[in-house]
């Protein structure tokens, strides 16, 4: 018989995860997801090796692979109906973690108040015309989910990607629920997504999708300071949330004093805050620097405490893997790899990271860098060095079973979202290695959003009430000591003492003391239950949000 083709078979799977939200039989359902693995099959040209099973005891310890594909290759194959023989899908990993959690909770709370947690409570998918520059017309599609609405507003970013889809932005947007929950940011978690490729589009078209896609979203009860508040992600920054605010402002918010917190990431002269551009690699290494110096933690894995002479790779120079570099190497870390999409750079003594920082900036690029003494076009091989941590900064599942073994780090930090999947790590713990989870080690970025949206509430930055207050305080406090010791003290240690938070002072301390609450609640879990890091902050994560709804009641 014909079969549709497989594109057509995608869009279904992907408007309609798991066909639950659609007035389809079990019966038609099967079918569909029947004809697009069969549909699929037959358009595939080269058919990847059977792989086996996900049992980790009949999987050798090391798994030797001939060829590996490249970045953009295993974040692409990840989309669509997963076959029989292949991982799950993103939203599928994020349901099986909290299915884990769920069993450990299952006693304490109601089987239909875990499924209300689990569930995703609206999604929006968009179609809008866009005029290029070459006066041709382009269909854009763009999607945004809001996963829990137990706090409000819903938070959480936007992005622009070859591989966006429906499916994507609920598992991501559900992701950010159990995030905000495990670091104490009151916001129930969303995600976005416009399927573009970014690079592809000239400056003044990116921001004819960006008013259009801000339009949309207002219009359909999906973006508001006191509704939904998205912040980049990948393929966006500053000048998107700026392009948003001006637009919400100006069409939607001439009335409403507010109205500059309906987006966080914005540039300082839009309403942003200092420090929110790097909070998230920041975070990255907060959260990773307590877990290192966690002795229980490491003593499970024999390394030794303390971040300095830790051998880190990063996968993924953007953002995040930009900044957390820069944190580890300031802690006394050497840094001997760092993989990009175009390849990789290694040096075993350490890169010079300032270096790098300010040829990056020059040459968009880290290929060439003088101060690597390997360089591969294969962006992956970075990855599989002997290290102490290794730092997947990039997309998701770019570690699943087929390379697993071939891991050599001790710990594996989760900075980009959904990089290892379930197998992959059941395959790394056999190894050895653990993983300190995405929704805790990433959480840098929210938290910081966090407090951008209250002090675009509160009209006034962190610090201008209270600095020169707190200055004076300590003045007299000097004064006083050196009246009683008989002793001066040196004008370049009284600057030092006197000086008062500056707003960056304030939003890191803030991150910091968040970041350390969250991994020494996480550790705790994990321990009492005997289960994974990650496991344990589903765990935390998910009893705060069951005491939120029984506290207030549920909606009838």
């Amino acid at each position: 018989p014909l079969l549709p083709h497989p594109a057509c078979l995608l869009r279904i799977e992907a408007c309609v995860p798991d066909f639950r939200s659609c007035r389809l039989s079990a019966a038609m359902a099967a079918f569909l997801r029947t004809a697009a693995r069969r549909s699929l099959a037959a358009a595939r040209t080269v058919r990847p090796a059977a792989q086996p099973t996900w049992s980790v005891a009949a999987r050798p310890a090391a798994v030797a692979r001939t060829a590996m594909p490249s970045i953009q290759a295993m974040q692409v194959r990840n989309y669509g109906p997963a076959e029989e023989d292949e991982e799950p899908r993103f939203l599928e990993m994020v349901k099986l973690n909290f299915d884990k959690a769920a069993g450990i909770l299952s006693k304490e709370y109601d089987a239909g108040l875990l499924e209300v947690i689990k569930g995703c409570n609206s999604v929006l998918r968009v179609q809008f015309p866009l005029r290029r520059d070459d006066d041709t017309i382009e269909i854009i599609n763009a999607y945004r989910a809001q996963h829990s609405h137990h706090r409000l507003p819903t938070k959480g970013g936007i992005r622009f990607a070859p591989v966006v889809d429906l499916q994507e932005v609920e598992a991501l947007a559900s992701l950010m629920t159990y995030k905000c929950s495990m670091v104490d940011v009151p916001f129930g978690g969303a995600k976005g997504g416009i399927r573009i490729t970014p690079q592809n589009y000239s400056k003044r078209e990116l921001e004819k999708v960006v008013r259009r896609y801000t339009i949309e979203l207002f219009k359909y009860g999906f973006l508001g300071p006191a509704v939904d508040v998205p912040a980049p992600d990948v393929g966006t920054g500053e000048r998107e949330m700026a392009w948003m605010k001006d637009q919400y402002q100006t069409l939607f918010g001439v009335n409403d004093i507010n109205a500059p917190g309906c987006v966080t990431g914005k540039p300082i002269t839009s309403g942003g805050i200092v420090g929110r551009t790097e909070a998230t690699g920041r975070g990255v290494y907060y959260a990773t620097r307590e877990f290192v110096n966690h002795p229980k933690v490491m003593k499970a894995i024999g390394v030794e405490t303390g971040i300095p002479n830790k051998t880190v790779v990063v996968q993924g120079y953007g953002n995040v893997g930009f900044y957390a570099s820069r944190y580890f190497n300031r802690a006394g870390a050497k840094v001997t790899g760092i993989c990009e999409y175009d390849g990789c750079i290694m040096n075993p003594d350490g890169l010079d990271i300032p270096a790098l920082e300010e040829y990056f900036k020059k040459n968009k690029t880290i290929r060439g860098f003088p101060g690597a003494t390997e360089e591969t076009d294969d962006n992956t091989a970075a990855m599989y060095l002997e290290c102490d941590i290794l730092v997947p900064a990039a997309m998701e599942k770019v570690i699943d079973r087929s390379n697993a073994g071939r891991i050599k780090a001790k710990i594996v930090t989760e900075a980009a979202n959904g990089p290892v999947t379930p197998a992959a790590e059941e395959i790394m713990a056999a190894n050895g290695t653990i993983c300190l989870p995405d929704m805790l080690v990433n959480a840098g970025g929210v938290t910081v959003s966090y407090f951008e949206w209250l002090k675009n509430l509160n009209h006034v930055r962190f610090g201008r009430l209270t600095k020169r207050w707190e200055e004076r305080s300590k003045v007299g406090l000097i004064e006083q000591l050196e009246e009683a010791t008989g002793r001066k003290v040196a004008p370049d240690v009284v600057g030092r003492l006197i000086a008062g938070p500056s707003e960056l002072d304030i939003v890191n301390s803030g991150l910091e003391d968040t970041m350390i609450s969250a991994v020494h609640a996480c550790v705790d879990a994990a321990f009492k239950h005997k289960t994974s890091y990650r496991v344990g902050a589903f765990v935390v994560s998910v009893r705060k949000i069951a005491d939120v709804y029984l506290d207030a009641g549920l909606t009838v």
